[in-house]
């Protein structure tokens, strides 16, 4: 089975996304240990996109910028390396106590160490994206866009951006755009608002045509029932895991991709790392396999990004969900929380396990 995408398109990808600045210690070191940093612009939704944009298609970001801010200048600068076109409102910043971009302040972990992660989101600039700040008929119309990604982090972190992704998914839904939902759940961002965004994203996932999320995202965003206890090993799990999928698609029928990762992490340096995707009726199963780690995060996104690349490709299914596999554990190989291949021969190289020098 293949995704049908516009023909006459401008876009292969469209993201909407609050863009903000990510502070790591260098060597593997704790945040309170450390007085030196590496920065770089990050958001989940701009981590999946950048493996279609690094392999050369067309992508738009959507967001929104504080207007002559030094950190919105670094993060444009950033989206324009990426390969990334971007469009925004600018907004004032208000003085000193005003809109700022959003912290991500991240320890990585090494070792029997876990990872830990403060995100600083006060004044976050991107509470603010609004509908009305863009003009969908020509993004959706005119331009045209294969597809676009949407992400429960930005579904839920205003009341504003939660009724801009549920405009966007109908935008794209009337002009024949393809929708991919990536859940994202975040217990936070949901406190005393789980009515409401439950009816969003039980609306957004209603007409998505990719579904993506873990047993936590299914059950708590949409209220599905999660896998069943199984055994330790994910590969004990892969039958449970399956069985939740079918019940998302029987009360999802509109998609015809859903999909999950599969992690156990043996130490941070080591993980075991997998997938499972059902398209249509067949189901496509990535046996979980040992994986090096650097930096955990962004794996995930990484993965979202290579199965959408792979449909954008038009290649047969059980491609997908490969070089989704191989994008995400490239970007846990990186020090950016965003996989950045330099061609599809190195993801193919990462899926078959050939880490030999290439001359």
């Amino acid at each position: 089975m293949k995704i049908e995408l516009k023909k006459d398109y401008t876009w292969s990808m469209v993201i909407p996304t609050s863009m903000g600045a990510r502070i790591t210690p260098v060597n593997g070191q704790p945040v309170y240990c450390s007085d030196t940093f590496l920065l770089q612009a990050t958001s989940a939704e701009s981590n999946v996109a950048s493996i279609s944009s690094y392999l050369g298609l067309p992508v738009k970001v959507l967001t929104t910028f504080v207007k002559g801010s030094p950190i919105a200048r670094f993060i444009k600068d950033n989206l324009a390396g990426r390969h990334m076109a971007y469009e925004g409102k600018e907004v004032e910043q208000g003085g000193p106590w005003g809109y700022r971009h959003q912290f991500n302040i991240a320890d990585s972990g090494y070792g029997s160490r876990g990872p830990r992660v403060h995100n600083d989101r006060a004044g976050e600039v991107g509470r603010t994206l609004n509908v009305k700040d863009f003009d969908l008929e020509r993004i959706f119309g005119k331009e045209g866009v294969q597809i676009i990604h949407l992400s429960g982090l930005i579904g839920a972190l205003s009341p504003e951006t939660g009724k801009f992704c549920l405009e966007l998914a109908r935008a794209a839904k009337k002009y024949g755009t393809r929708i991919s939902f990536d859940l994202n759940y975040r217990a936070s961002f949901w406190k005393e608002r789980e009515k409401k965004l439950h009816e969003i994203f039980t609306e957004i996932a209603g007409i998505s045509d990719i579904l993506v999320g873990n047993e936590e995202d299914f059950q708590l965003c949409l209220g599905i029932k999660g896998p069943e206890a199984g055994g330790k090993d994910l590969a004990d799990k892969i039958d449970s895991f399956k069985e939740m999928i079918k019940r998302v698609k029987k009360t999802y029928p509109n998609a015809s991709v859903f999909a999950t990762t599969l992690r156990q992490v043996i130490s941070v340096n080591s993980h075991l790392w997998g997938a499972i995707m059902l398209e249509g009726e067949n189901w496509h199963v990535v046996e979980p396999r040992e994986i090096t780690v650097l930096d955990r995060i962004g794996g995930g996104d990484g993965f979202v990004g290579g199965l959408l690349y792979g449909i954008l490709k038009g290649w047969e299914p059980e491609k997908w969900i490969q070089f989704g596999w191989a994008t995400g554990a490239l970007a846990t190989t990186l020090l950016t929380d965003y996989a950045q291949p330099a061609d599809e021969d190195q993801v193919w190289s990462i899926w078959k396990g050939i880490a030999r020098v290439k001359r």
